[in-house]
């Protein structure tokens, strides 16, 4: 019988082999300061390209001062226990009934963090004789919950509609042998394309098929929309949509996320939802922080509109200079290159300590192999200058990639990794 960690010291997986050249720069590094659009990194100051604060709200003055007095009066354990047995706070019911009414469903229920929420609301909602349907590049989140389902699953092309037609009518000739229901998954927003899901288009598959449509919208509550309501808002079919989620760790800057839906809907799965019934209760400090935050969001359209200036601004320019940044339709800004993984090290080193400019860089297995994804993040924060910073930085990289320059840096690297 093999040792259960053998595989572990044989095979650190495809991201982890690379932790002794990676670990504390590329991956796990550490930023500091103040969250905004400029932190320190290594001691040196940087544009910061990758932190999910769309609206700016991390650090606004209105929040600190709400969250500071909320951890006076309630500290950071209150309500202790789950909400099912000592956790539930009429504050709890009131950000409930405020989110159920900004996205324009019937109710809502809150979730202690997005991840473990949508895990633990694709289990809830589907049986053994039910089928899933869903984007082939959806979140791991939603990865994780179809792994939870017992019974069959299918994916379709990413955002291709048609994919998913033949797919439902695979998965319809299943139901009406299992005697059970569909359920499809789709994203608002890919969180790294940037592309919508489409939405408008799987609603009116309705039409034609019976099934029930769950949206994970984490990257376009607060930032699409007339209000800010999200995806389903800006296509203009959010009563299409059986079952919303969002997340607070975006558009809010805080910690936990929710569901809505119909009254009946919500009641059934507060009942179920084991990630929430087992689990200590969303702390009240974040709860009233985010009461805050919805209702800047409400009350302050001046934070999206200055997010979408500088989305504006940055993906104009980086089209105009030749970049290719894909089919993105939100704010998430992808900006793709043609390299290898040394190469790809060597050019955000260069970016990071020469040019002083921050952002998410992502690599084979995530994207195909010779291919560099830099990922940025617009938020109200930034500004024009920071915009055209980094476009004459993102000059500079593309030169040097192109005339090998990050190859020859990268040698000792590539042979380190034997490639």
């Amino acid at each position: 019988m093999k040792d259960l960690f053998e595989k572990i010291y044989k095979d650190k997986g495809p991201l982890g082999k690379w932790a002794s050249q990676a670990e504390g720069y590329f991956v796990f590094p550490k930023l500091e300061g103040q969250i905004s659009n400029r932190m320190k990194f290594q001691g040196k100051d940087v544009i910061t390209w990758s932190i999910n604060d769309y609206l700016g709200l991390a650090n606004h003055p209105e929040v600190r001062k709400t969250d500071a007095e909320a951890g006076a009066a309630y500290g950071s354990a209150y309500p202790m226990g789950a909400r099912m047995m000592s956790g539930h706070t009429d504050l709890h019911e009131k950000l409930q009934n405020e989110l159920a009414s900004f996205v324009s469903k019937e109710a809502a229920y809150l979730l202690n963090f997005g991840y473990q929420g949508m895990v633990s609301t694709i289990d809830a909602l589907v049986s053994k004789d039910d089928i899933i349907v869903y984007d082939v590049d959806a979140h791991a989140c939603i990865i994780d919950g179809v792994r939870l389902h017992m019974g069959k699953r299918f994916t379709y092309k990413h955002n291709d509609v048609e994919s998913l037609e033949k797919n439902l009518e695979r998965a319809t000739k299943m139901a009406e042998q299992t005697g059970g229901g569909i359920l499809v998954i789709s994203e608002g927003v890919f969180g790294m394309r940037g592309e919508q899901g489409r939405l408008k288009e799987i609603v009116a598959l309705k039409e034609k098929y019976n099934f029930r449509f769950l949206v994970d919208d984490a990257h376009g509550f607060g930032t699409l929309g007339k209000t800010g309501a999200g995806a389903g808002e800006e296509q203009g079919v959010q009563d299409g949509i059986d079952v919303y989620f969002a997340t607070f760790a975006k558009s809010l800057a805080s910690t936990g996320a929710f569901i809505a839906a119909d009254q009946e809907i919500i009641d059934y799965l507060k009942y179920n939802l084991r990630s929430q019934m087992f689990a200590k209760s969303l702390q009240m400090q974040l709860v009233v922080g985010a009461l805050k935050r919805l209702e800047m969001l409400k009350t302050m359209p001046e934070l999206k509109a200055k997010l979408w200036e500088n989305v504006n601004a940055l993906q104009k320019g980086l089209k105009e200079r030749g970049f290719d940044i894909g089919t993105t339709q939100s704010c998430v800004t992808p900006v793709y290159l043609k390299g290898s993984i040394p190469e790809a090290m060597a050019l955000v080193k260069d970016l990071r300590e020469n040019y002083g400019i921050f952002c998410s860089i992502v690599v084979y297995p995530v994207i195909p192999k010779g291919l560099i994804l830099l990922r940025l993040i617009p938020t109200a924060t930034h500004t024009l200058e920071d915009v055209n910073e980094t476009l004459d930085a993102f000059d500079g990289i593309r030169s040097r990639l192109e005339n090998g320059t990050y190859k020859r840096l990268s040698a000792a690297v590539a042979a380190a990794m034997g490639e």
